[in-house]
């Protein structure tokens, strides 16, 4: 995942490189506030619910497994008045081990609900990107950026537009936030 972050900072810097020394008539860039055209896309709705409705359970199980293992902690503390050494020993070894348990399944179940997001937005996605190809060649754009990584926008330019409802109308849908 570094990696991928780490190729595609390193392709955005060159693109912004190559841009630079292009003639500043040629380049023509847009920008698109993906976060909104997502939030009003048929079916992100669909794919926050099921998240919620998953996080959810899955916070419940954790809780639940919490629970069982400080019953386990207290049950030792009431008791190791009355063990020998070795037994205490033992006792706080396998506590430990389920502590360990218990913060590896949680990891686990947090990458899980992570791949679970990403496949369930990756059709949106998709659609998304489809509609910026689009719109990107039907208005001769050289690049794209997100709205969220542009630090400063020329209003009064032509050569710098916000695509964002362009991309929304040829998806089909309107904005509910901008």
């Amino acid at each position: 995942m570094s990696i991928q972050r780490s190729l595609k900072s390193l392709s955005l810097l060159l693109l912004i490189a190559g841009l630079a020394v292009a003639p500043a008539q040629a380049q023509k860039i847009g920008y698109i506030d993906q976060r909104a055209v997502l939030a009003s896309m048929p079916g992100m709705q669909d794919v926050q619910q099921q998240m919620q409705k998953e996080m959810q359970q899955q916070q419940r199980q954790i809780q639940q497994e919490r629970q069982q293992f400080q019953k386990r902690v207290q049950q030792f503390q009431q008791q190791q008045s009355l063990l020998d050494d070795s037994a205490r020993a033992e006792r706080q070894r396998e506590l430990q081990q389920r502590q360990r348990e218990l913060q590896q399944s949680t990891q686990q179940r947090q990458r899980e609900m992570q791949q679970q997001r990403q496949k369930l937005m990756q059709p949106l996605l998709e659609r998304l990107q489809g509609a910026i190809d689009k719109v990107a060649a039907q208005q001769e754009l050289e690049a794209v950026f997100r709205r969220d990584v542009l630090l400063y926008d020329d209003q009064t330019s032509d050569q710098v537009m916000d695509i964002t409802r362009t991309v929304a109308q040829k998806l089909g849908i309107s904005l509910t936030q901008s």
